[in-house]
This record gives C-alpha cells, structure tokens and sequence, in this order.
C-alpha cells in the first residue's frame, strides 16, 4: 500500500464524493442486513401460530380454549414502523377462530412482504448513488492522473526519452492508470462494503445468538490466512506481466514506426518471431497470475458452504433446545449468502490492490522525476535576440559522450550564425543549446545578456522557431501542421508561410491542397516536401531567433536556392542560426564556425575560411560538382 499513498491527495480533493460514497454504502448495507430481518419474523408469525392455534385444533383441542383471547406477537419490524406511522398493529382483536387467524396471518405476511420489496427498492437506490459517487469519483481521478502524468511528460527533457521506450511510456498512462482507476473505485467500493457488511452483519448476529455466530463465522479465519498467503504472490507476478506488457507494447511500437524498413529488407518473418517470443511471454506470465487467481474463488465458496452447513446444524439443536426460533436459522442462513459476495471480493479486491500497487509504483517512479530542464524565471519577458557562448562544453547526460568542448561566440540581434562541419562533430548540439533542449555541463550561455537558465523557459522556447534536422509531422492536415505553432493563423498568412518555404505549389498539386490529411509521421510527402513544410512551421511564427537544423538535406540545389533567397528577407533583424553540412547553404552568413569533434576548428565569414584554406575550404572543395572542381 505504500506506492498507493501517492493517491491520498486525490482522494482529499473529492472528499466530499467520498464521503457520500461511504454514506451510500452503509445505507445499502444497512437494507441488506435489514431483510433477512423481516424474512426471519414472517417465518416467526407463521410458527407461532402453527404451533399456539393450527396445531391443537388439528388435534382435536377445544377452539375455545384454543383461542383464548390472547393475540399473535406482532413482528418487532412491523411495530417499530407502527410506532413511527402511528398505525398499531397490536390494536387489532385476537382470533376467535381458523378462518380469523388466517386472514390476520395473511396480512401479516403480506405487510411483511411490501416491507422486503420497499427494503430492496431502497437497497436498489442506494446502491446506484454509490456508483454515482465512488466510481464518478475514480473516473474523475483516472483523469487528473492521466492528466499528471501528460504534465510530466512535456517537463522531462529529451534525454529521459533516449532512456525510455515510447511503448513503456504510453503503458504507463494507459495499462498502468486502468489499473489504479480499479483500486479508486471498485476495489474502495467493494472494500467499504465488506467492511459495513461485517460489522452491521455479524453485530446483527451476535445479538440474536452468539454460540451460533462463533460457529456460522469459525471457517473465516482460514479463508483470512489463505488471502495472506497468496496476495504476495499476486504483487509478484502482476509487477512481472506489467514489466513484460510495456516490452511488449515498446516492441509493437517500434516496428510499426519502421515498417518500411522492414519491408525494403524482407525482416517482417523475423519481427513476427521476436514479437511471438514477447507474446509467448506474456503469456505464460499472465496465465502463471491466473492460475494464483484462480485459488480464490474455490476457497472462499468451499469456506462459506461450510458456514451454511454448520449454521443449520447447530441452529437446528438450538431451536430444538428452545434457545431460538425457527426464523433464526432462516436468518443466519441469508446472513451467511449475504456474506458471500463480500469475502469472495476479498480474492478479488485484494488482486486488484496488488496490481494497481504495482502500476501505481511504475507511475510513481516516473511522477518522482525532476526535470532536468528547470524554470528559475518568476516571470516571462521579451526576448530581442543576442546569443553568446562562453566555454560551453556538454555531456549527454544519457550516455556520458563528450558533444561539445570549449564553444565561444557572440552573436549580435538580427546577424546570422552557421555552423558546418562533418558528421557527429556537434552542430546539432548547439542549435539544441539555444532552445534549452539541454543544459551545459560547463562554461555558460547568455540571451540578451542573462543567463539562459534565468530566462523564462516558455518567453525562449516561444522566441524561437525551430525546424529539427528529424523532421516530425502529426496525422492531421497540411494547414494544421504548418499552423501548430500559433494559436490562430489565417489562410492567407498559411499560404504565404508555404511559398517562403517553396512548399506551396507542391501543397496545391494535392487534389484537397492544405486540407489534405497526413499519414503518421507525414508518410506521404517525400523528405524535401515534410522539410519545407516543417519551415514554413517555422516561418509562420515569426519568432526573434530562427534555427534551422540542417533542414535543407533532402531538396535540391535549385530548390534550396529559392528557399535560401527567401529566408534573407525573413530573417532580415532576426537572429538566425543555420546548421548544415553544406557549403552553399551557409556562404552568406555573418559568422560561421567550424565543428570537429565538439570543438570549434575554424570561425570567420565565408570568404576569410576560404583564404585560410582549412577544413572549411576542404569541405567547399569536397562538395564542387566535378566539372566546377576542373575548371
């Protein structure tokens, strides 16, 4: 129950719903325990006058002795409403003959009829309004959780999600958070009613005969130590099928995401092994959980069928001994059912305890995890644009690799930054520096002069228009995907986004233009089209830094040169900063830095690199289409 006690502040939110829950229940209960009542009373009136007036008549007593003047004991329920409705049932006349005592019993019985069917109306009632309170309250709860849970996912930074598979990742907020929302409301509900139902029942019991009691409730102590000793055994293996479900759930994930790597390579045969393997796995460990499940339910029935057995028996010598009457043992029979469903949701409740603990434990785990990437700034501001790097070096934090040593510039508002070099050398790093997506592991960055770990975390990211060298589309409309930066954005300044990225004519060839819905991931635009839509994303907002993150790979020359001559007058009094392997793509800038290994090898314009003929110039030449390199 300890990962479980992260709920309580939920549970104090909606104290009131839970109150009332606890209310309904023991209304509910109260009616239940209350009709063996009326039950057992009606089997009273009928034994009394079969053995004080129907009995001696059929063995030929005098009637006129027989009824004698003295009236039937009216039952105690039937009173205490007459008591309360004024209507004395006491008043009415003793029987003088058969017929008589017929019709009074007969409206005995059939009050005491209209009172069982109005007790399981309101038992009906109030088991709704039970529903109506703990299980809204957990659907509520289920909400606020799963919300939690999202809220924690925006916060973490992007190494915890090098770290986590996205099928754990989703199982958390789905499979995990099911499993909660059962111990929140049912496993509560039936929890209340147990413990109601016991103490209303048995006190009920006690009351009438406690010898009786003690031997109707002797088998419950051994159906207590059987729940003892298998609970643990559920918590085990219901932590294990958890753990194997998210691999599962991560596998599943990861080939869909990649089908068509697997299909270019004829992989799909083996994927589905690996994914019967995980399966299989599952599997067994859900049908081992079952099989410990499945201990439960013969106990417990065995147990309460020996309770019946043992209450007949023993209630039958007491009434042959006079200590009760014959409706006792109609009674505890009902009370020993009526305690049925209770201790066999003990199984039950206690399985669902067991794994919503350790689900609960998962998210927990999760919940616990302090963002790396923490706001200090009390308050947002305006961003104007200058950048400067003072000794930046960086770690990942999820793999220790050394990305960037040693990195200084300063970059003025409205000048435009490249960085070029090899592959793996850093450039990604640093344009990921400047939207915070990591913290440095030494030296300092400033925006506008202050430090970027005291400048509002929401005033930079919005400041920014970011186009990532992973290009990354939602499954909705082309309009909406270059939309999703803004709040609101009209069609015209869409469109307009659109042709600044040379994207527009390629959106109107689609036979529904921007209303055309991508597949995952924008399958069904080829690599330059999701870039250039990826930009115009970018564009629309119209933020004071731009960083484009080699965001030009996958187009042409004579595309990128469209592009390129378009994103002069939108940068123009905008921080910029162009990361790319190319040469032509970073020529005009005011300052480029070269990378290798993490370290900045080169800086100046594109003519000073040129004259001092290093890595920078290697890479011009590298890149000349042979005929240029001849000339």
């Amino acid at each position: 129950m300890g990962a479980l006690a992260a709920l309580n502040p939920f549970f104090w939110k909606y104290r009131g719903r839970l109150a009332l829950g606890i209310l309904f229940v023991f209304l509910t209960n109260a009616f239940s325990v209350f009709a063996p009542v009326v039950i057992g009373e009606g089997i009273n009136v009928l034994q009394e006058a079969y053995t004080r007036f129907l009995s001696p008549l059929d063995e030929g007593a005098d009637p006129a002795e027989v009824f004698d003047g003295s009236a039937l004991e009216t039952p105690p329920s039937l009173a205490f409403i007459g008591r309360m409705t004024g209507f004395h049932l006491g008043d009415t006349p003793a029987p003088d003959s058969r017929e008589a005592l017929i019709r009074f019993v007969a409206f005995i019985a059939g009050l005491q009829a209209l009172l069982y069917m109005l007790t399981y109306l309101l038992k009906g009632v109030f088991s709704f309004m039970t529903r109506q309170t703990i299980i809204v309250m957990s659907r509520f709860i289920e909400y606020d959780l799963k919300q939690s849970i999202y809220d924690q996912y925006q916060r973490l930074p992007v190494s915890f999600y090098k770290q986590n598979a996205t099928g754990d990742l989703m199982n958390r907020i789905s499979e995990d958070v099911s499993k909660v929302r059962m111990y929140l409301g049912p496993a509560v509900m039936y929890g209340l009613t147990l413990v109601t139902m016991m103490l209303l029942t048995v006190g009920v019991m006690l009351r009438i005969d406690p010898i009786l009691t003690l031997w109707s409730l002797a088998p419950l102590p051994f159906m207590s130590y059987g729940v003892y000793k298998v609970s643990s055994r559920i918590h085990r293996k219901s932590d294990a099928v958890q753990s194997q479900q998210s691999l599962l759930s991560a596998k599943v994930q990861q080939d869909f995401a990649g089908i068509r790597v697997l299909a270019a390579h004829r992989r799909e045969q083996r994927a589905f092994e690996r994914f019967r393997m995980a399966a299989d796995e599952y599997k067994f460990r859900t049908l081992d959980l079952v099989k410990v499940d499945a201990m439960f339910m013969p106990i417990i029935v065995m147990l309460v069928g020996l309770s019946t057995i043992l209450t007949i028996y023993v209630g039958g010598l007491r009434v042959f001994s006079g200590a009760l009457q014959l409706g006792h043992i109609f009674q505890f029979v009902f009370y020993v059912n009526l305690l049925t469903w209770p201790f066999a949701s003990v199984g039950w409740v206690t399985s669902l305890v067991q794994k919503a603990a350790a689900s609960q434990a998962r998210i927990n785990a999760f919940l616990d995890v302090e963002p790396e990437i923490a706001n200090r700034a009390s308050a947002p501001h305006p961003i104007q644009g200058r950048i400067t790097f003072k000794g930046v070096g960086l770690d990942y934090p999820d793999s220790g690799i050394r990305a960037l040593s040693g990195v200084d510039f300063d970059l003025q508002p409205g000048q435009t930054l490249a960085v070029i070099g090899r592959t793996g050398s850093g450039k990604s790093t640093l344009a990921q520096l400047v939207a915070r997506l990591y913290d440095v592991s030494e030296g300092s960055i400033e925006i506008d002069g202050i430090p970027i770990q005291d400048v509002h975390l929401s005033s930079l990211r919005e400041a920014i228009g970011y186009v990532p060298q992973d290009v990354f589309l939602f499954s909705d409309t082309i309009a909406e995907n270059i939309a999703f930066g803004v709040d609101t954005a009209s069609r015209e300044a869409i469109e307009q986004a659109a042709r600044d990225a040379d994207v527009h004519d390629n959106i109107a060839d689609f036979p529904k233009g921007y209303e055309t819905l991508l597949g995952e991931r924008g399958v069904n635009l080829s690599g330059g089209q999701k870039q250039r839509v990826s930009i115009a994303r970018a564009i629309l907002r119209k933020p004071r830094i731009l960083i484009f993150d080699d965001c030009l790979s996958a187009v042409d020359t004579e595309t990128e040169a469209v592009i390129l001559g378009n994103l002069k007058r939108i940068m123009k009094g905008r921080t910029a900063i162009i990361v790319s392997h190319r040469v032509t793509t970073v020529r005009d800038a005011d300052l480029i830095l070269v990378l290798d290994e993490g370290r900045v090898v080169e800086r100046g314009t594109h003519a000073t690199l040129m004259e001092a003929a290093g890595l920078y110039a290697e890479l011009n030449r590298t890149q000349q289409p042979p005929s240029e390199e001849a000339a």
